[in-house]
């Protein structure tokens, strides 16, 4: 009786153990395909727009992945897979409009261009802050 009493104790420890340890989760890699999706963010000014943020997710509902514009406005993402893509471009408060169902074919380059619209003119940066919108 002693010898079952232990084998449930250790059998009872390891299931509760599995149950509480934290879990590690991998995340699917980003890039496998052999699209590419370019551009370029340009500002209610009409110029590029460096540093902005593109937003992108997969249409089929992929984590949403956030690339930068270089010194120019301009952004690549390489190795994405064929599939409708939904993106987006914000730079200090101000954003584009979401570009829904973009579609890549396998080995496609496409470019795109995001303009940045709800604004009058690029505020500079530094100049938007909390209780302070103009």
């Amino acid at each position: 009786m002693q010898r079952s009493g232990i084998i449930v104790l250790v059998l009872t420890t390891l299931v509760a153990t599995a149950l509480i340890s934290p879990r590690t989760v991998f995340a699917e890699p980003q890039h496998k395909g052999s699209s590419t999706l370019t551009g370029v963010v340009v500002g209610p000014n009409d110029k590029p727009v460096a540093r902005a943020v593109i937003t992108y997710q997969s249409s089929a509902g992929s984590a949403p992945h956030v690339v930068r514009t270089d010194a120019r406005g301009r952004f690549s993402i390489p190795k994405l897979i064929a599939d409708n893509y939904d993106l987006r471009a914000s730079a200090n408060g101000i954003f584009s409009e979401w570009e829904k169902n973009f579609t890549l074919h396998p080995g496609e380059t496409r470019g795109i261009t995001l303009r940045l619209i709800y604004a009058k003119q690029m505020p500079k940066p530094g100049t938007i802050t909390a209780g302070n919108v103009k």
